[in-house]
């Protein structure tokens, strides 16, 4: 048993985190994300994020933070942007930049952009759906369930921004967040 707890232990937590995703989208479906709106700094998210990052020492983690507060669910966004540094870190064969800007309108754009093989043309647009995990991911260890980019999807649709997937700088993929300085009126209905 000892030997068998510690391993016990992670797969307990991983089919946590499972559940607890598949009940967000699960929410998301029936009546849109729910957002419990306040100020939030997003450059305090990306320096913690990059703190966090740089912790694990995966790899070599870079950042070009300026200030940007935006109204929004605070813990979702984290959870968003979480999903997609740990992908960044999956793919990255060593470098993962981390940068947040403040848009001229009150809004904020928020990019993760990795040194890895980057995202195919093809598969962008679909990389966004529930399950999908490209070829390159499939074959990987540490790949994930195919439900962090479905999610970091709804909340940001839910904040009434655009998350799209560019060619990196670095060489890699470059995912682009856009949000409005605040959520609209009336959330929208999830993705279909």
């Amino acid at each position: 048993w000892t030997e068998l707890t510690p391993l016990m232990q992670a797969e307990t937590t991983r089919l946590q985190g499972l559940v607890a995703d598949l009940l967000l989208l699960s929410r998301a479906d029936d009546r849109g994300l729910r957002l419990n709106l306040s100020e939030v700094d997003l450059d305090d998210l990306v320096d913690a994020e990059t703190r966090r990052l740089r912790d694990s020492g995966a790899t070599q983690v870079r950042r070009d933070v300026r200030a940007a507060r935006i109204v929004g669910d605070r813990e979702k966004l984290l959870k968003a942007l979480r999903n997609l540094d740990d992908n960044a870190v999956r793919h990255a064969r060593g470098v993962v930049l981390l940068s947040v800007e403040p848009l001229a309108d009150g809004g904020a754009r928020i990019e993760v952009a990795d040194d890895g093989s980057g995202v195919p043309t093809a598969d962008r647009g679909r990389i966004f759906e529930r399950f999908v995990r490209l070829d390159e991911s499939r074959s990987r260890d540490s790949g994930g369930s195919g439900l962090g980019l479905a999610i970091v999807a709804e909340v940001v649709h839910a904040h009434g921004g655009t998350v799209t997937v560019e060619d990196s700088p670095l060489g890699g993929a470059s995912f682009v967040i856009e949000l409005p300085a605040r959520p609209p009126e009336s959330p929208p209905r999830s993705l279909p």
